[in-house]
This record gives structure tokens, C-alpha cells and sequence, in this order.
């Protein structure tokens, strides 16, 4: 009879089961064809169960250390525990101690995701900067689209559960189970829109022209008086639909063009304020975790957290472009942390 090496576990299972029927282990390494010794081997290392761990003195921190701790996570974002404890030549720290030090210096944070700039976008972000400097920015419409999807963006199903309960099961679908197009525009103190592209249309230079024309000429610029009209900056993004020549010619027949159409420095989705109010409604669309099961209900979703954003959050963030073009010029056309 050869001997092996190891047991497979279909073999254990057959053991056990033949020692609960009264089996010897000798009559069971004739069943199993396996060597008289490994069968005992497996039972005794079974009795003996897991050895107790033995604890190991912790290595104390000092004062010292703790101030080269915080110094090289400042100058380390997004490193490890063990990277940053390794730099500053702290040895023999477990994991758990790491991670409770750091928590009080620091905290965990996924990267920002932005648009690269290069030194051209910069000092145009400088010049459109200076340009908008006196500018009357409760004249200003800002506009803006945003893609709303039925499942929200990855990692915002998080929250505190209780002990003992189990997490609610979320459903799991490709490109977040689809979702609707949202155009919107704050001006002072008023929340313009939102409107819903319709299901399937892609944003082209003539596309754009036709939605602004059955939204948002139609059923709210019309409406303004002339001296407002006269007064009103029509501000957007320079995605292709929007800075194209179609688009251009277009909006400069309905009368944006020259002072009235805002030229818009590249990668610069700080410098939106309505950038900020979409954060604020993705939180009340998606608060507790919250799927949709059809692109109508989270259009739903989209117009009442649109109803519950009140004229005094838009004027905040209407009221900042002044301190944004001040941060904008103190950076040097760098990223602003709005």
C-alpha cells in the first residue's frame, strides 16, 4: 500500500463518519487504502484542537514618534499604515495599534477624481479669473447636466447597522442599471428646471439646441421681463454640444452672445456652483442606500429632491464666485476646494 502525503477532505469526511459507526482506525485505513499511521495522525491533530495564541507585548509609542507619525501622513496621503510606520522606522506595531493612531490624526479617504491641468489651463483659469472679477454674479445662469442612474454611485450604500442585524441586500446591475439625463441652472437665488432628456437622445450640437429651446426658453426665459433679459450671462461648460459653431450661432440668435455668453475656462468643474447643488440632491436621491426600479421613478426622485432645495442654499452657493475667483487667482489657476 503507497503512502500519501495528505488527506483530501473527502477522505476526512469518510472518517469521521466511520468513527461515529464504531469503526477502528486500522479497519479504516482499509477502506480508505491509505496508510495506518496517517489516519492517526489526522485523529490526534483533530483532538488537539487550535493552540491558545500567546500574547505579545505591545511596543509603546512615544511622543516623539507620534509627531513623525502625523508629520509623514501629511506628506504621505493615501499610504498604507504600514507605509507610513515604515518610513518613520516604527517597527513591531500591529495593524490595529497602527490604524488607532492614525484615526486620531487622520482620516480614511478615497482620491478626488478631477480633470488633469496643465499649465495652459491654468493661466487661462487666471485670466477668466481677472475677467469675472466685478462681475454681478446674481446675474449669472449657471447651468449644468447631470446622469442620475437607478443604483447612485459606488460606495454611498454605507451606513451604521445594528448588531445582530444583517446588511440589506442591494441589487447588482451593469453601468449602474441605466439611468435619466438632467439639465438644470441656478441664478441668485432660483432653481431653473430640472428637465428630463428624453430616454435615448444624445447630446449633439443640434440636439442641445432643440431640448434648450422646448425647455428652457419655452417655459421659463420667455417668461422675463426685457431689463432682465438684457442683464442675464448665460453661462455653460465647453462640452462639444455646448462650444460647438452650431451651438454658438444658435444661442447668439436668441440673443447670448459676446458679454451675455460667459466664456468658461477648460477643466474647471470647481469653478460651477450648480456643481455643488447636484451633490446635494444625489444625497437626498440616494439617502439610506436607495435603488430605483425604473428610470420614472428616479425622475421622481430627481424632481422632489429638487422641490426640497430651498432659495437660500442656491444663493450660498450663487454668493461664492466671488471667493472662488480670489482662490482661483491665490493658486495660480490651481484647483479651489469647493
Amino acid at each position: 500500500m503507497g503512502q500519501k502525503k495528505d488527506l483530501t477532505g473527502s477522505e476526512k469526511s469518510k472518517i469521521v463518519r466511520y468513527l461515529a459507526e464504531g469503526c477502528s482506525t486500522l479497519k479504516i485505513a482499509k477502506l480508505l487504502k491509505r496508510d495506518h499511521r496517517t489516519i492517526k495522525r489526522f485523529i490526534q491533530n483533530s483532538q488537539q484542537g487550535r493552540k491558545k495564541r500567546v500574547e505579545k507585548p505591545r511596543r509603546k509609542i512615544t511622543a516623539r514618534e507620534l509627531r513623525k507619525v502625523k508629520r509623514t501622513a501629511a506628506k504621505m496621503p493615501l499610504a498604507t499604515s504600514f507605509a507610513i510606520f515604515q518610513s518613520c522606522n516604527i517597527t513591531g506595531v500591529p495593524k490595529s495599534t497602527r490604524c488607532a493612531i492614525l484615526r486620531d490624526m487622520a482620516k480614511v479617504r478615497k482620491a478626488e477624481k478631477r480633470p488633469p491641468l496643465n499649465k495652459t489651463h491654468m493661466l487661462k483659469r487666471q485670466d477668466w479669473a481677472k475677467k469675472y472679477l466685478k462681475t454681478d454674479f446674481s446675474k449669472v445662469l449657471w447651468t449644468d447636466e447631470m446622469r442620475v442612474s437607478l443604483d447612485g454611485p459606488d460606495g454611498w450604500a454605507r451606513g451604521w447597522i445594528g448588531k445582530g442585524q444583517r446588511a440589506p441586500v442591494r441589487l447588482r446591475r451593469q453601468q449602474g442599471g441605466g439611468g435619466v439625463l438632467v439639465w438644470a441652472a441656478i441664478i441668485k437665488d432660483e432653481l431653473v428646471g430640472p428637465f428630463r432628456v428624453e430616454d435615448g437622445v444624445k447630446l449633439n450640437s443640434q440636439s442641445y439646441c432643440q431640448f434648450l429651446e422646448d425647455t428652457f426658453f419655452k417655459q421659463w426665459y420667455r417668461k422675463k421681463s426685457a431689463s432682465f433679459k438684457k442683464n442675464m450671462i448665460f453661462m455653460q461648460d465647453n462640452a462639444l454640444s455646448h462650444a460647438s459653431k452650431y451651438s454658438t450661432a444658435w444661442l447668439a440668435r436668441k440673443g447670448l452672445k459676446e458679454e451675455k455668453l460667459m466664456t468658461w475656462p477648460p477643466c474647471s468643474p470647481d469653478l460651477n456652483p450648480i456643481e455643488n447643488l447636484w451633490s446635494i440632491m444625489k444625497c437626498e436621491i440616494y439617502k439610506e442606500g436607495k435603488q430605483y426600479t425604473s428610470l420614472n421613478s428616479v425622475w421622481e426622485a430627481v424632481v422632489a429632491a429638487a422641490r426640497n432645495v430651498d432659495g437660500e442654499q442656491i444663493k450660498t452657493l450663487t454668493e461664492s464666485m466671488d471667493g472662488r475667483l480670489l482662490s482661483v487667482l491665490a493658486k495660480k489657476g490651481g484647483y479651489i476646494g469647493h
